[in-house]
């Protein structure tokens, strides 16, 4: 085909099926392809929020940080397993495979974070901008209360990358919290 570049037709000779999508990724630059994952987690994370606000406007609070909390269990394992096969890390890695997997989550295409204190036995992750909690305050509404999912999030998550990391929440709203993060997350490896 005209148009293909050569790494396209490199993966068509797999015989790897790919759609008008994928093919066009191909023939972009690097920093196209930045803006396209960037754009991508945006609107994943727009997605997120209009799920919850429809099931807090027909259900109420309550049951749209239930249902929120147990599509968190489920995603966040789920995107674990998918980091750690394109990184090529095998479960029970430890604290640096967990600080490198958490490089990779779509929220660090979108949000500031940072992963402070760092051992073998022992990380401090930190969510320094939220995206989510900074257009609350432009608003100035409070804070989202999302320590009970973070700590399924986060947990879940960790546990995947390896069983032996226990997540404690150092804070998280509706905790209070310094004005230098929004949520912090202790990580330990047993």
């Amino acid at each position: 085909m005209t148009g293909i570049s050569s790494a396209c037709r490199a993966v068509e000779n797999k015989e790897v099926a790919l759609d008008e999508g994928i093919k066009l990724l191909y023939n972009l630059d690097k920093e196209e392809l930045i803006k396209i994952i960037v754009d991508d987690a945006k609107n994943w994370l727009a997605h997120d929020g209009l799920w919850f606000q429809a099931i807090e406007a027909t259900h109420g609070m309550e049951a749209a940080m239930d249902a929120d909390r147990e599509a968190w269990r489920r995603f966040t394992v789920i995107e674990a397993q998918r980091i750690m096969a394109r990184l090529g890390i095998a479960q029970g890695g430890g604290i640096p495979a967990l600080v490198e997997c958490l490089k990779h989550r779509l929220y660090a295409r979108l949000n500031l974070q940072e992963t402070v204190e760092v051992s073998e036995k022992r990380a401090v992750f930190r969510m320094v901008d939220c995206r989510v909690q900074s257009a609350r305050k432009r608003k100035n509404l409070p804070d989202f209360p999302c320590k009970s999912i973070g700590i399924v999030e986060y947990s879940e998550f960790a546990r995947m990358v390896d069983p032996r990391i226990s997540t404690r929440c150092i804070a998280c709203p509706p905790d209070e919290h310094p004005d230098n993060y929004w949520c912090a997350w202790e990580f330990t490896l047993s």
